[in-house]
Parts: structure tokens; sequence; C-alpha cells
């Protein structure tokens, strides 16, 4: 059975994306590309809501992109993507499917074949709406040694207390730290 796993970038104070909707605080270097080229090869299928995809679109396809970081590109290119969303008309990135409604339905599709992980990255709606729903199987947060002091959190809307257990931490000469929580069932 495949697992959910949300792996996702935050600042200090728990923000996933600036005041002004900006994503130029990551701190990204050698360290970080091997945790995503790795996380990368675990995993069969990407998940995104709207915002996050067409993020990724934007980027990953281009030639600078290819050039930066040629083996998370062609990862990021070729594996399968989901995009949930009720107001996207087209996902043409290549290898993408829209799904507009019945997400939960489609994990629990997705969970039950066998095969490797489905990420989500940034989508913090979808994060949100799955960790309500306990479909999450493995958070990794990667927090990053910058205060943002206001934007949009990690977590969003109504979400009933969950209780989590920390399972690894690994920590880059950058001052990056990847927690890895597993929800307590």
């Amino acid at each position: 059975m495949a697992k959910v796993l949300v792996s996702n970038l935050i600042s200090l104070d728990g923000y996933i994306e600036g005041p002004n909707g900006e994503f130029d605080w990551p701190v990204v270097e050698e360290e970080f590309f091997r945790y995503a080229e790795s996380m990368l090869q675990s995993a069969d299928v990407l998940l995104f809501g709207r915002i996050t995809y067409e993020m990724m679109a934007a980027h990953w396809p281009t030639e600078q992109a290819i050039a930066d970081a040629p083996a998370i590109a062609g990862k990021m290119n070729g594996l399968p993507k989901i995009v949930f969303s009720s107001t996207l008309k087209k996902a043409d990135w290549q290898n993408t499917i829209l799904v507009g409604e019945n997400m939960e339905e489609e994990i629990l599709k997705l969970k039950e074949k066998p095969g490797k992980d489905i990420v989500i990255l940034g989508s913090g709606s979808i994060v949100s709406q799955l960790t309500q729903a306990n479909l999450i199987d493995e958070y990794r947060i990667i927090v990053n040694p910058v205060i943002l002091g206001g934007g949009k959190p990690e977590f969003t809307g109504h979400i009933n207390r969950k209780q989590l257990k920390l399972t690894d931490i690994k920590q880059f000469k950058s001052g990056v730290v990847i927690l890895y929580y597993q929800p307590i069932k």
C-alpha cells in the first residue's frame, strides 16, 4: 500500500509563503538537493493544489531549472502529477491530471495501489484537508532558518488536534532542519 507524505519548506515561524506570497526565502543548497533527489526517487505520484502547481509548472520545465538541477527536474517533469483544483481549467505540464472534486476518494484509491510514495509538495490547503481526513502518513517539515513575520501558514482551516510522533531529524550545515513525523493513530 502506498503512503502519502508531505514534504514542505517552512519558515521558523511556520509559514510556507511570505506576506506577499513570496517564496524567495528557502535555503536550497547541495544537501537540500540531495534530500530532494532522494525523496523524489521514492515517489510514484506528486500531488499539488492550484497555486503550487502553477508555480512548479512555470519553473521545472525551463531550461534553467533543467541545467541547475537535472536530476530533480527530470523527476519533477517525468513523474505523474495530480493537481486538485475546482478553478483551474487545464493542466498542461507533462504527465499531469486535473481533478476537480472528490479529492479524498482519489487519495484513497491511490493509497490502495501498490507502489512508492504519494508526495505532496507545498499545497497548504491540500495538506490541511488531508490532515483533517487522516490521510497523511508522514510529514517532512523542512524548517528554514528565517522568520518571515507573516504569510501563509502550513495549516489552514479547521483541523482537529492530531498527535504526531517524531521519527527522525536531519540537520544541514546551512541551518535547515528536516523533522520527520508520523501520525499517532
